[in-house]
């Protein structure tokens, strides 16, 4: 009997670990969909641009963007330097209003943007 149930304790693991890995997919896909939203407001060829140069110049390829939002914004302030916040809360707005949640700015508070995306993250937990 023990083995059983230690069998079935591995596979409840597996599958949380799995599940947990599907939702942090999911929401990759999301981040992934609001910057590409936000990056199309400057046009097409502009996204293409910005794309090619954070892979090329920052090392930085599009699929491994959300695990490296501290050097994604840097790329972008690099890039755009202080307008590089306005793609920022572009971003922000998307993912927020992909995932039902509202996205709230204080009026005394600085907008931090992997601060957001964080909390937007454990909220799809």
């Amino acid at each position: 009997m023990k083995i059983s149930v230690e069998a079935h304790q591995s596979q409840s693991a597996t599958t949380v670990g799995s599940s947990l890995a599907q939702r942090t997919e999911a929401f990759n896909r999301l981040l992934l969909g609001s910057i590409d939203e936000a990056l199309f407001s400057l046009g097409e060829s502009s996204r293409q641009s910005i794309y090619f140069h954070v892979e090329h110049t920052f090392r930085l390829p599009r699929n491994e963007i959300p695990e490296n939002l501290c050097r994604f914004q840097s790329a972008l302030e690099k890039i755009f330097g202080g307008s590089s916040r306005l793609i920022e809360i572009l971003i922000m707005k998307s993912l927020y209003g992909k995932i039902n949640e509202p996205l709230l700015i204080g009026n005394n508070e600085e907008l931090e943007f992997i601060a957001y995306i964080e909390a937007a993250r454990n909220s799809c937990k």
